[in-house]
C-alpha cells in the first residue's frame, strides 16, 4: 500500500503520530534537544490526550526557540513549518492535512540534504514517491519513506501499543538525520 493510501486510512491518533514522526526526524535541523517532542508523544500514548494537545503544542514551540542549523535553509524552513502548523485540536480532517503536509515536507526535507542526490526537490517527485513510485529514489530519501510506512502501519496494526515502537523508528531516523547534518556541517567548515 502506497503512503498516500496509507495516510487516508489513518484514524486521528494515527495521523497526530505520523505528522509527530517526521518532525521529530527532523528535529536535528531545528537545533532541538531530542526530548523535545516527548511530552507530546507521551499524551497521544494517554486516553483524552486530545484535551491537551494545543496546550502541549505551545510548550513544545515556546521552547523550540527560533535557532535553525544544518546548512541548508529550505530545509531547516520546512522543519520550522512543520511545528508552526501543528493544528491546535487534533481534529481528523485538521490532522490529516498536518500529517500529510509533514510528510511531503520531511521527504523533501531529505532529498535536499541528500549528496548523491540532483539539488532540485520538486513537489511532483516526492508525490511520485509517496504514490509507491520509488524507482531511481536516493537512500536517503528511501529510507524515510520507509519509516513514514512502517510508522502508519504499525499504528494501523497494534493502535496505541504501536507508540513505542513508533518512537524507536522515529528516533533512529533522527540519528541518521542528525549524521548527515554534521558530515555536511564539517564539508562546509
Amino acid at each position: 500500500m502506497s503512503l498516500v493510501e496509507l495516510i487516508g486510512q489513518a484514524d486521528e491518533r494515527g495521523l497526530a503520530a505520523s505528522g509527530l514522526a517526521c518532525l521529530d526526524r527532523c528535529l536535528p535541523l531545528l537545533g532541538a534537544d531530542d526530548e523535545l517532542l516527548r511530552p507530546l508523544w507521551a499524551g497521544l500514548a494517554e486516553d483524552g490526550y486530545a484535551g491537551r494537545w494545543g496546550e502541549l503544542w505551545e510548550q513544545v514551540r515556546s521552547k523550540a526557540g527560533d535557532a535553525g542549523t544544518g546548512g541548508d535553509e529550505e530545509a531547516v524552513l520546512l522543519a520550522r513549518r512543520m511545528l508552526a502548523a501543528a493544528p491546535a485540536e487534533p481534529s481528523a480532517a485538521e490532522v490529516r492535512v498536518w500529517a500529510d503536509a509533514c510528510s511531503v515536507a520531511s521527504l523533501r526535507i531529505h532529498r535536499l540534504l541528500e549528496v548523491a542526490a540532483p539539488r532540485e526537490a520538486d513537489a511532483s517527485s516526492v508525490d511520485a514517491r509517496r504514490e509507491g513510485r520509488t524507482e531511481g529514489m536516493s537512500p536517503l530519501v528511501s529510507a524515510e519513506l520507509r519509516r513514514q510506512i512502517v510508522v502508519l502501519e504499525l499504528l494501523a496494526e497494534h493502535g496505541v501499543g504501536g507508540l513505542r515502537r513508533v518512537l524507536e523508528v522515529s528516533t533512529e531516523g533522527r540519528r541518521v538525520l542528525r549524521a548527515v547534518v554534521s558530515r555536511r556541517a564539517r564539508g562546509r567548515g
